[in-house]
This record gives C-alpha cells, structure tokens and sequence, in this order.
C-alpha cells in the first residue's frame, strides 16, 4: 500500500489496523515523522515503543526479526520504531519478511522513518505492492496545507483560529507540524481551551504566547553556524544551553534549513537566488525577515555538493543524539562548531 502526505490523514487509519510495517519517506522528514507519531496512536494496541537505528540495523539485519517477535519484560504489546538513512533498514526488512513467509511467527508493528529516502528506494519498492505493508511519501509542505493543518490542530485542542492567525503560527513554524503542534498545545493552555470548552484565539494570546519562543528561538543559531559566523556561534550555543533547550529540537532546526536549501537550489537549477519571484519564494517558504540570511546560506551550501555533505551529516548527528543522549549537548556543540567552520572556509 502506499499513501502520500496529501492522503494520509483520511486513510492512515485503515493501514494501521491492515499493515504490521510502515516506511515514512520524502523530503518533508518533519511531516513524515509527525504522522509516524499519529500512526502509532492508531495501532489497535501499540504497547511499548522499542527503539532501533538504522545503521545498527545495517550491519545485523537479523536483529529487527529477534526484536520484534520477541515480547517484552511482562509480556505487554510493543512497537518497534527505527530511524534510517536511505536504505539502511532494506536488508533488515527484507530478512523479517522472508523469515516470517517461512513461519517465524507474528512479529509486532515497525516503524521505519527513512530520511534522504523517496518511493524510489529499493525499501520502498519492497514494501509498497504488500497488503501488509504501508509507504508514507512525504512532500515538501507549502503555507496553505500547512495552515489548514494548523486549523485542524487547532479545532483538536480546542482552540478556534482565523485563517491569518493559523498562517501566522505555520510561518513562525517554518512550516514544520511539530512546532506548530507544540505552539498550539501552548495556546490551549494559555486559554485553559479544550474541545469541550473551546476558544477562540487572538493576536494577542498568540503574541503573549509566542514572546518567549521568540527569544529563545533557534534561527539566531541556524544562521551564525549555516552563514560561517564563528564569532556568533559560541555566545548562541550557550544561550541555548543556559535555556535549557532540547538538543534535538535545536538540531531539527537544523536539519529543517538544510532541507529549504536543498530544496530552493533544485528549484533554481542553474539560476541565481535573486531570480526568485515572489510565488516561488513563498512557495519555498523564504519569509522576508530571513530572505537575506538565506540567500548568504545559500551561497555557501551550494558550492560542490557541500549540501549533500551537509544532510548525511545532519542525519548522523541526528543519530549519535538519540543514542548518546548523555553526552548530547557536548557532541551538538562539537560538530555545530566543525558546521561552521566548513561555512566560514567556504564564505
């Protein structure tokens, strides 16, 4: 089965309930992650979340097989939920389809969300034909669908946006669904707003709201480590940790402009930045407060393929976090240090 980020919402439900393995795919990584999180809320029974990566997956294929048919401590339900470069989990997959084909027994859910991979990859060719399989392909989003699913989150929760107010939050998202999830949970209990006491929301609940995101947002880090600023980057860096800022999050901005570059340069082809329209920009989502620092990214990241070097190593930073979460902050700062470094040899 294989569903895109345009149908998903209406027929997700039904392949939780028909599928025992779903790969989340395409350009959008934030909105392919957030619908692997409402997928496992539809699962008949999702038990406990077991996490797997990727590349550990690559070199012990057979592991994801043990994992999932094994049953947990007290013998709960379990899901197994796996983040993957490309195609390191086809050998896993393919081994768990083949030994269960041979009689291995049931095995629980698994969520596979794949970065840098499309419905061309050799997983997703595997998978999309199968009754018991699901392929998520996520698009890049745009400002309408992204304001629409602000509303719909919006109405969930209990909180009745206008169509400026929902636009409003999906740019200081950057059109990422998670953070503007997480802003809207911050209005309804601003609000003290639920779906049986619904409210309705104003600029000034949305500026009382957003006055701390805004001074403790990313972007004045984004842009010091992706302009090659290393003179910002430090004073940011510890500003982050002071506010106590998930390292992740921090790294998801990253990884969310490093998408925009890519995708603004594929627009271009060969083109220069300035011969952008006003449709393409907002179509690409280049706001104008940030136009300027774009462009300057941009230039850096353009040159030899330094975005492509760029993504694989955001990917596996994004790994090491996970899985050292100890010692998270200090591996951020080191390689958000060696980011700039690279951006500023390159200015």
């Amino acid at each position: 089965m294989k569903l895109t980020s345009r149908d998903f919402a209406a027929k997700g439900r039904d392949a939780a309930k028909a599928c025992s393995i779903f790969f989340f795919c395409g350009q959008d990584e934030a909105g392919a992650s957030a619908a692997a999180r409402d997928l496992v809320t539809w699962l008949p029974e999702p038990g406990e979340r077991v996490e797997m990566a990727g590349a550990d997956l690559r070199g012990d294929p057979a592991s994801l097989g043990d994992e999932a048919r094994s049953t947990s401590l007290f013998g709960d339900q379990r899901h197994i939920w796996v983040r993957a470069n490309g195609d390191d989990a086809f050998a896993a997959i393919e081994t768990l389809i083949e030994t269960g084909d041979a009689g291995a027994g049931s095995a629980c859910p698994v969520i596979v969300i794949a970065a840098a991979a499309t419905d061309k990859s050799r997983t997703a060719k595997l998978l999309e034909k199968r009754k018991d399989a699901l392929v998520a392909l996520f698009y890049p989003p745009d400002l309408r669908s992204v304001s629409q699913s602000v509303r719909a989150m919006g109405d969930a929760a209990g909180v009745r946006l206008g169509g400026d107010l929902a636009e409003r939050i999906a740019r200081a998202a950057n059109l990422d669904v998670r953070l503007a999830q997480s802003e809207i949970t911050k209005l309804a209990t601003y609000l003290d707003a639920s779906p049986q006491s619904p409210c309705t929301a104003s600029a000034e609940d949305i500026d009382a709201v957003g006055a701390a995101s805004e001074e403790d947002g990313f972007m004045p880090l984004v842009d010091a480590v992706m302009g090659g600023q290393g003179n910002r980057v430090a004073p940011e860096i510890a500003r982050l940790k002071q506010l106590g800022l998930n390292p992740v999050g921090v790294l998801l901005a990253f990884e969310r402009r490093a998408a925009q570059l890519a995708r603004i340069a594929a627009a271009l082809g060969p083109r220069p930045y300035g011969a952008l329209d006003k449709g393409e920009k907002a179509r690409l989502g280049i706001f104008w407060k940030e136009e300027r620092e774009i462009g300057q990214q941009l230039a850096i990241w353009r040159q030899r393929n330094l975005l492509d070097r760029l993504t694989h190593a955001l990917v596996k930073l994004h790994r090491d976090l996970l899985t050292n979460s100890q010692a998270a902050e200090l591996l951020l700062a080191q390689q958000l240090t060696l980011i700039a470094q690279l951006a500023k040899g390159r200015r």
